[in-house]
């Protein structure tokens, strides 16, 4: 099942790029596995995928002890007192929304001498559920980082869109942050580089990619729904 589902959206992935006039070597697919048990995972690389998204820091660490070969990309809330955790080998932190989150990223980083990708998390909805900050906080967050941060490095923008019945009500979402990526790639700041929008999910990855994204994160449209 796992390898089929695998090959169904990648299937997709390419018929929006052909449509749209993208690669689609250019979107990456993270398989979330949050509940998700090691067997399971293992059998998603077995299909292919190689990046592998956790939300939380004590699940991350467990199952990476059973799993090699793998990238491994932080996607839920970050608590600073759990970043000394994860620093020395994550691929990717997809969820920055504070410069005091950076400057503790920035400490760890540096103790070990290892730059640390990140992305910026946006809150393109408004919920007041959702981490992130606002669209137009966004460019001054990203201009503190890359003022004061040696081993952080920006890499892109991330989102979760509201969940919504129809995919098509999220696309201003995902367009937003598009548009704020286009924005803050003008500046040339230094330590920052806007090749990333990590967007889209199990129910709205195809529009996340017809929008630009060049990371969807996907847990149920693989594993199937979590208990």
């Amino acid at each position: 099942m796992i390898f089929d589902n695998v090959q169904k959206i990648k299937q997709k992935i390419r018929e929006v790029c052909l449509k749209t006039g993208r690669n689609p070597e250019d979107v990456t697919i993270v398989a979330v596995t949050k509940t998700v048990p090691v067997e399971r995972i293992i059998e998603v690389v077995n299909a292919g995928i190689y990046d592998i998204g956790e939300n939380k820091v004590q699940e991350l660490l467990e199952k990476r002890k059973s799993i090699d070969n793998v990238r491994w990309h932080f996607v839920g809330h970050l608590q600073t007192n759990k970043v000394k955790y994860i620093v020395d080998f994550v691929h990717l932190i997809h969820s920055v929304d504070s410069f005091k989150l950076a400057l503790e990223i920035e400490k760890r980083a540096r103790r070990i001498n290892r730059v640390v990708d990140v992305l910026i998390e946006v809150n393109t909805s408004g919920e007041r559920t959702k981490y992130g900050v606002k669209p137009e906080e966004t460019l001054n967050l990203v201009r503190q980082i890359s003022e004061n941060c040696e081993y952080v490095w920006v890499k892109g923008l991330m989102t979760v869109a509201a969940y919504l019945p129809n995919p098509e009500d999220v696309r201003p979402m995902f367009r937003t942050l598009r548009e704020l990526r286009d924005e803050i790639s003008k500046f040339n700041f230094r330590n920052v580089e806007m090749r990333h929008l990590s967007m889209g999910m199990s129910n709205d990855y195809e529009v996340a990619v017809e929008e630009g994204a060049t990371i969807v994160r996907i847990g149920t449209a693989i594993f199937g729904p979590r208990k």
